[in-house]
C-alpha cells in the first residue's frame, strides 16, 4: 500500500472523530486525535501521544508495537466509547463489538472493521518537557500538568480493506 494514498484520509480522521490506537496484551483500544506521520531516521514514522494517566499508557509501555486503526464514519459510537471509557473498567473490544485479527507484520492485532490500519514497531519514546513547550500550548492543553509521552512507531505495514 502506498502511504500517500491513505495520508489525507488519516489526517482527516485524526482532526475529526479520531482513530483507534491499539496496543498491549490484552489489547486496549483508545481513540486518539493527536498523531503525525513523517520521515525520521530514514524511516516512515507514526507518532502517537499518550498520557501516563491513561490505561493505554500501560499497554504501550508493555509492548514493542502498536496498530492505528481508521474506522468508517458509521463507527462514531464506538469511537466515542473508546475515547471516553477506560480499559481499567470496561472491555471496550466487547462493548464495541470489534473483531480483532493478528497483525500481518506485528503481533499486535488490528480491528477487522477498520478501513485502513497501520502496523508500527516502537523505535523511540520520550516525555514532553514542559519547560520547552510553547506557553500557549502549556496553558491550553496541560493545566493539570498531565504531560504526554510521545511514542515513535516505525510503520512496517499499511493496509486498506477491500
Amino acid at each position: 500500500m502506498e502511504i500517500s494514498s491513505v495520508f489525507g484520509e488519516t489526517l482527516e480522521k485524526l482532526k475529526g472523530q479520531g482513530v483507534i490506537l491499539l496496543a498491549g496484551d490484552p489489547p486496549n483500544p483508545m481513540t486518539i486525535g493527536w498523531g503525525t506521520i513523517g520521515f525520521i531516521w530514514g524511516k516512515l514514522i507514526f507518532t502517537v501521544l499518550v498520557r501516563p494517566s491513561r490505561f493505554t499508557y500501560t499497554r504501550m509501555e508493555s509492548s514493542p508495537e502498536f496498530t492505528v486503526n481508521l474506522l468508517p464514519d458509521a463507527f462514531s459510537r464506538q469511537l466515542s466509547i473508546c475515547g471516553s471509557k477506560s480499559g481499567r473498567d470496561v472491555d471496550k473490544i466487547a462493548k464495541c463489538g470489534f473483531s480483532l485479527e493478528r497483525g500481518i507484520h506485528v503481533t499486535t492485532p488490528f480491528i477487522r472493521e477498520s478501513s485502513i490500519h497501520f502496523e508500527c514497531r516502537i523505535v523511540h519514546k520520550h516525555d514532553l518537557l514542559p519547560e520547552t513547550l510553547d506557553k500557549g500550548i502549556l496553558k491550553k492543553y496541560y493545566p493539570q500538568k498531565d504531560f504526554h509521552r510521545v511514542f515513535y512507531g516505525e510503520i512496517v505495514g499499511v493496509f486498506k480493506a477491500d
